[in-house]
């Protein structure tokens, strides 16, 4: 799914921060006791464009008729979802939140830290719940201090998608899923054309969480980590070199399109003027609207370790200090994202499945039919060996290390010194 930077992501977290040491009991189940046949209203913020959020009150509405005890008021939530942040802590200063809210995974750690979710670690592990076949990765960023705090809404990666006609134009060999990265800098120097204004590749440097992420799996590749315990660490060499690898090519080969929105390369990449783009597949929706022809690799990789990025999303359940509440809203959820379900939920949308049973059927053979380059990123999640930091801080963190690479992307500063002071920025952030 496409993340920009949030909206008014500052004032949010502040919001976030002022409210955090809610109510919730935090050794007591917040669905206790609670009696499945009462009457009960609980709200969705789907987080959904239009035509998503139909869908939604569609199954919300199939839900209420097999259960006429649940009521379940749904909604986008805000006009975008980067707006939800800020709704959802503006409503818990004022006591007015949800009972379901979708959220980027990058949010977990501070939501998690403002004391309004529901504790859910035991009821995944309900073996009927089968918590197992949801990616390793996404259940990792679904859970925050050690405890699970929402369900995996959407489920993606990266991966590599390329334009075979700019390959056969410029006689250059396709893509593998073997490749190096100095095999992906040497194609994109000569897929770099500029009398017509192509380029072999491209990024964001707006700054945002699409600037960051798509350095981690740089970083994890050459033996990196974000965090040490909760020091920053991707200033260590294996930083350095990763980010070192791209600035090569946006500012020596200029073989590099650089984004200042988020929102034009790809749509560069969908009219034939980027040849190669890292992305998810989410990319996938917008080359099928610009017809284009596509194909789709692994990410290039360090030493035959091709590791890539999860950028799961949640649905995030809160407490209300109501059983029923809180009980009627994890039958739901249950349902939802049920293996029956999901198939007309995600896959419906363009989406990737939520769990691994959903490979075996129709939907999802339809699915990989109508999406080419589906199947390639529903395998690519068994490259998402890491997750991002579920720890409060991560949104600040992240803007500090999106602003260190466009500045090095840019030419404007060297990476051992934009990392370090990204890492300097980024302490106080972190000390929890």
């Amino acid at each position: 799914m496409k993340t920009g930077l949030l909206i008014g992501g500052s004032a949010a977290l502040l919001l976030l921060t002022a409210c955090m040491g809610g109510t919730a009991a935090p050794d007591k189940d917040a669905a206790a006791g609670w009696d499945p046949d009462a009457a009960v209203e609980i709200t969705w913020w789907t987080g959904q464009t239009e035509e998503a959020e139909k869908v939604a009150e569609r199954l919300a509405a199939e839900y209420h008729a097999a259960h006429p005890n649940v009521t379940i008021r749904t909604s986008s939530g805000a006009p975008t979802t980067d707006d939800l942040l800020t709704k959802l802590s503006a409503g818990f200063t004022g006591g007015n939140y949800p009972d379901i809210s979708y959220a980027y995974g990058s949010w977990a750690g501070d939501l998690g830290a403002g004391g309004k979710t529901q504790d859910l670690t035991s009821y995944v592990q309900d073996p009927s719940f089968k918590w197992e076949e949801m990616p390793a990765a996404a259940r990792q960023v679904a859970t925050a201090d050690g405890k699970v705090i929402g369900v995996p809404a959407l489920v993606d990666n990266i991966a590599l998608l390329y334009n075979p006609a700019l390959f056969d134009k410029a006689g250059v060999a396709y893509p593998t899923d073997q490749w190096s990265w100095e095999d992906f800098r040497s194609a994109a120097r000569k897929l770099t054309d500029p009398a017509s204004n192509t380029y072999g590749t491209a990024y964001s440097v707006s700054g945002s969480e699409d600037t960051t992420w798509h350095l981690w799996p740089l970083l994890w590749q050459n033996g990196g980590q974000i965090l040490d315990g909760n020091k920053p660490a991707f200033n260590s060499d294996a930083g350095v070199k990763a980010l070192e690898t791209l600035r090569q090519m946006a500012v020596d080969d200029k073989s590099m399109y650089l984004d200042q929105t988020d929102e034009r390369y790809w749509r560069l990449f969908n009219s034939g003027r980027i040849a190669m783009m890292m992305s998810g597949p989410w990319s996938m929706l917008d080359a099928k609207e610009a017809k284009l022809n596509y194909a789709v690799v692994n990410l290039p990789g360090v030493d035959g370790d091709h590791q890539t990025v999860s950028g799961p999303d949640l649905w995030v359940l809160f407490d209300h200090a109501d059983a029923n509440r809180a009980g009627a809203a994890r039958a739901f959820i249950t349902w939802l994202t049920s293996s029956a379900v999901d198939v007309r939920w995600n896959l419906a949308v363009g989406n990737l499945p939520l769990r691994s049973t959903e490979k075996d059927t129709g939907e999802f053979a339809a699915y990989v039919k109508e999406y080419p380059g589906g199947q390639k990123f529903f395998d690519n999640l068994a490259n998402a060996k890491q997750a991002r930091p579920t720890v409060p801080g991560y949104e600040e963190l992240s803007r500090n290390v999106g602003d260190a690479i466009a500045a090095v992307l840019q030419g404007r500063a060297q990476p051992k010194a934009a990392l370090d002071a990204a890492a300097k920025k980024s302490e106080s952030a972190l000390v929890n």
